[in-house]
């Protein structure tokens, strides 16, 4: 599904990315984590384009759809416009996007915010909203940056469900998050990141506890 191979990013000559190479097969979760600079954000936006590579290659079998660690809403637009904006612009086919965009609302359980601006909803709702828009556009692979950050237990667990849902329906997912404990309840392989290399590989079971490898961080 995905493939990165020796890719290297640079910023001002440091590597935010150094020489990191992975696969991810199709229908998988994956998770990155590491602290704060690690490069797994900076990962995720050159696999979406919005970096360029300085060295390496990305291939990359399919389309992706980026989840934004702020949302990314705009905030003079309803939820239902917010959905189908750039699919309008897209097929100009409004009524017909409108219709998908109410089916989609539907399934995330957000039917009845359609009419709601940004700022009228909890971050967790912000959140699905967010990946209303993505998954609207029929992405193959979806790519998420911290997709809890800044929100509560319960909005978190709620996070949890919807991508579980999103899984079901045959999409492979590649998740930036600190949170070890958020990540483990839904990947299938975990690589940790430190100053732009993948310094380990792990599966859920191997994360008893945070505080056991917190080592990895330091």
């Amino acid at each position: 599904m995905l493939k990165i191979n020796n890719l290297t990013k640079l910023f001002a000559g440091i590597a935010a990315i150094n020489n990191i190479s992975l696969n991810v097969d199709k229908n998988a979760i994956i998770g990155l984590t590491g602290p704060s600079g690690c490069g797994k954000s900076t990962l995720l936006r050159c696999i979406q384009g919005l970096e360029k590579v300085d060295a390496g290659n990305i291939k990359l079998n399919g389309k992706t759809g980026f989840m934004f660690q702020d949302f990314q809403l705009f905030p003079h637009m309803n939820v239902l416009k917010n959905i189908t904006f750039a699919l309008n612009i897209k097929s100009k086919k409004k009524e017909m996007n409108n219709k998908s965009a109410i089916e989609l609302l539907k399934k995330l359980s957000l039917e009845d915010y359609k009419e709601r601006y940004p700022h009228q909803l909890s971050g967790g709702q912000k959140q699905r909203v967010a990946f209303a828009r993505t998954l609207i556009m029929h992405p193959d692979i979806i790519l998420c940056d911290e997709p809890t950050s800044g929100l509560d237990i319960s909005s978190s667990e709620d996070i949890v469900k919807l991508l579980k849902t999103v899984e079901k329906m045959g999409l492979t997912i590649l998740i930036a998050s600190h949170d070890i404990n958020f990540l483990k309840k839904l990947v299938s392989k975990i690589y940790v990141l430190k100053k732009g290399v993948i310094i380990s590989e792990l599966s859920p079971d191997d994360i008893r506890s945070v505080e056991e490898h917190i080592q990895l961080f330091i």
